[in-house]
């Protein structure tokens, strides 16, 4: 499994930025082979503040049907959104997923 990962710097408007985001993720929902989404809203940082906001990752069974995804008539459209924010306010991550249930490595202390 893949995941696309769009992170959100603190935004300086946050009604603007909203506004965008929205948009945004009204596309997102509408591009195919998706097979899970997460948003996550960043509370801080074990430092205090941190200048992350929000984080997107969109998961896909391959880098394929992520790469296909983004082609997308929606995923087209998606990243002339994400151009309309703010220069260095967004970054873009494919990453490798792996899982396992349970959180035990199997190591005994």
């Amino acid at each position: 499994m893949v995941k696309f990962m769009i992170l959100f710097q603190r935004p300086e408007n946050l009604a603007v930025f909203e506004e965008n985001y929205n948009r945004f993720l009204a596309l997102i929902e509408h591009m195919p082979f998706i097979t899970r989404r997460q948003v996550i809203h960043i509370l801080g940082s074990p430092r205090g503040e941190t200048n992350l906001f929000r984080i997107l990752e969109v998961y896909f069974e391959s880098q394929a049907l992520l790469e296909e995804s983004l082609r997308s008539p929606d995923g087209q459209a998606a990243g002339q959104i994400l151009s309309s924010f703010p220069a260095n306010s967004v970054e873009m991550l494919f990453a490798e997923v792996f899982e396992e249930s349970g959180g035990q490595t199997g190591a005994t202390f």
